[in-house]
């Protein structure tokens, strides 16, 4: 199986036809980019967590880094630039992407969700950032926004995934501290939690 994509978003990753070489793929098409635009500055404008944003970038500009650089959204993380660590999940119009293996500017005019989309609007923290708090699916922290990123993405396709479910989803995010053990028991009590909401 390819590293560079997970189960649950690897369908995505085949609509980008960025991601299907992974890192590859990605510094192919820097290193091929014609070189009279490589420095050319292109306005880009998108929509970020329901706000009409808008800033230069070059061509080789990657969405990551628009974001936390141009953007100053720094919960989104980079971790290997590669493709292979999920640090960087974002969602792009409704689906998860890692942001290391999209260009700025192929998100012109997309309606993107960073972690800092996540919060509810008084500022507390969404149910599935309170469920990784309660029950420790984080120690160092840099891999969770895109743990969470990623956990929306699979809770808006399948409501009620098994244990098996979440782990072959979560394979496209690494973790060093964790262990994942966690993370998943998160996830599924997250699960519990809303079945008991809903009967109430």
């Amino acid at each position: 199986r390819d590293s560079s994509t997970s189960r649950g978003l690897g369908d995505v990753y085949k609509r980008q036809h960025l991601v299907k070489g992974g890192s590859q793929a990605v510094g192919c098409m820097l290193y091929s980019g014609h070189d009279q635009g490589r420095n050319f500055m292109t306005k880009v404008e998108m929509t970020v967590n329901g706000k009409a944003v808008a800033a230069d970038a070059e061509g080789r500009t990657l969405l990551s880094h628009f974001l936390r650089e141009e953007l100053k959204l720094t919960g989104t993380h980079v971790g290997c630039d590669t493709s292979q660590c999920g640090a960087c999940v974002v969602h792009v119009n409704g689906e998860a992407v890692k942001s290391c293996t999209m260009f700025a500017q192929e998100a012109a005019g997309a309606d993107v969700k960073t972690i800092e989309g996540m919060a509810e609007a008084d500022g507390s923290l969404s149910v599935i950032q309170q469920a990784f708090q309660d029950h420790h699916g984080l120690q160092c922290g840099f891999c969770t926004p895109g743990m969470v990123m990623s956990t929306a993405a699979l809770l808006s396709e399948n409501a009620k995934p098994t244990e098996t479910e979440v782990r072959e989803y979560l394979e496209g995010n690494i973790c060093r501290c964790t262990g994942y053990h966690n993370i998943v028991k998160a996830i599924i009590c997250l699960l519990y939690t809303s079945d008991a909401a809903d009967d109430s």
